[in-house]
């Protein structure tokens, strides 16, 4: 069974860092292109940043370009979202997801899903 589970939101003050873990069990995150979506209260989920099995190539939203950084640990079976530069519009609920495919996307079909952790940015 495919599980994913999302750790490291919080509360933290614009300007501030969190790096979100997304640790994978029952698969091995080698095969599988790995995706991490949020979802802010009256709004849709949207697509932040992924990253391919295939080479390791990443996409971003225009909006965290430059501010967060997708990475995987194969070995640990984990994926990490890194955000800096936080800002209030970055406050929503967190998930990664995955998908069996050499290509990531952000806006495609993905098999598993987590939780979600939830990401507040506030003075």
């Amino acid at each position: 069974q495919l599980q994913l589970v999302e750790s490291g939101g919080g509360l933290v003050q614009p300007g501030g860092s969190l790096r979100l873990s997304c640790a994978a069990s029952g698969f091995t995150l080698d095969y599988y292109s790995i995706g991490w979506f949020r979802q802010a209260p009256g709004k849709e989920r949207e697509g932040v940043s992924c990253i391919d099995r295939y080479d390791g190539n990443t996409d971003s939203v225009d909006s965290v370009k430059g501010r967060f950084t997708i990475s995987r640990d194969n070995a640990n079976n984990t994926v990490y979202l890194q955000m800096n530069s936080l800002n209030p519009e970055d406050t929503a609920v967190y998930y990664c997801a995955a998908v069996r495919l050499y290509f990531c996307s952000l806006t495609g079909h993905y098999d598993a899903w987590g939780q979600g952790t939830q990401v507040t940015v506030s003075s």
